[in-house]
């Protein structure tokens, strides 16, 4: 991926200083490993009524990158160091400071061709554990999320690397698109938080007769946003050409086949639970990112009304 023309967004919150406490006083892993633990579903749970959010979505999202298990436990870290605002100076920041300025600009053109008003995510940078404000505390277990009434994305960098080392999602430079995939993904909810597709989901989730219907719903989510997010590379492909280099979108194809449910659940327990998808198959998610990119149109992303995903 080519990204040195990148517009950089200085719509950032970096707390990679703060060793884990940063910006908010949570602590140092203390050892343990993968999952959840039921005291941080419970937590997860609780937020996510209260703030208006299905708690699936949280719990979902803290599951992407071990599938179940003991939750890492955190130490109270008092030191809150102060956290940096304005885009990063570092080759990693800079970056993913490249791709929130470009998402931007393209979604501000999108949502200007219906008549509407696009305002941007803000992104926040922590390393192991942050203050996740509305959506409470923020874990790297928990994998990059999107917390709705606060309009952030959270992400632990360190995720980019579990998905070329741990998942194999990605190789050398194809790394970076695949990061940009994964954060364009991340303002696919924000785009559906924008246009009222979040909240109507939850109220629909909280309607369900069963977790099986209410997981259904959150895959419907999910799948959107891949495609979405396909809709950006396919918009800012137009807008620079050459961007995309060779082997970045089968990089992205091999991250979404990573981390489908699918993959995850046969990698954790060795048997695959349709009914416990949140996320979406690996299949799924590579086809509707596919359906993103190359018709790249909001309206070819409506999973809530395909009869089949």
């Amino acid at each position: 991926m080519r990204y040195d023309d990148f517009r950089r967004s200085d719509n950032i919150d970096d707390r990679r200083d703060g060793g884990g406490g940063g910006g908010g006083g949570f602590g140092f892993p203390m050892g343990g490993g993968g999952g959840l633990g039921i005291g941080t579903v419970i937590v997860l749970g609780l937020i996510g009524w209260a703030v208006g959010i299905d708690p699936r979505i949280l719990i979902g999202g803290a599951e992407i990158l071990t599938g179940g298990g003991q939750a890492p436990t955190y130490q109270t870290d008092r030191r809150s160091a102060p956290s940096k605002t304005g885009a990063p100076t570092d080759e990693m920041g800079s970056m993913i400071a490249g791709v929130l300025g470009e998402i931007d600009d393209r979604w501000s053109e999108i949502f200007r061709e219906s008549g509407r008003t696009y305002q941007g995510p803000r992104i926040v940078l922590f390393r192991n554990a942050t203050n996740g404000g509305r959506c409470g505390m923020a874990q790297s277990a928990m994998g990059p999320f999107y917390c709705p009434p606060d309009k952030q994305i959270f992400l632990d960098t360190g995720f980019f690397r579990e998905i070329e080392t741990k998942f194999g999602g990605c190789q050398g430079s194809a790394c970076k698109f695949t990061a940009a995939y994964i954060i364009a993904h991340e303002a696919g909810h924000h785009v559906q938080n924008l246009l009222g597709v979040l909240s109507r989901a939850t109220a629909a989730q909280q309607q369900a007769s069963s977790r099986a219907e209410a997981n259904a719903i959150q895959v419907r989510v999910e799948l959107q946003a891949d495609c979405l997010s396909g809709v950006w590379v396919n918009r800012e492909a137009k807008k620079r050409p050459g961007f995309i280099e060779g082997g970045d979108i089968e990089g992205a194809l091999r991250t979404a086949a990573a981390i489908g449910d699918d993959t995850l659940q046969r990698k954790s327990q060795g048997r695959v639970v349709p009914d416990s998808f949140t996320h979406g198959s690996a299949e799924q998610r590579k086809r509707w990112f596919m359906t993103g990119y190359q018709q790249g149109t909001v309206a070819s992303c409506n999973t809530f009304g395909a009869g089949n995903l």
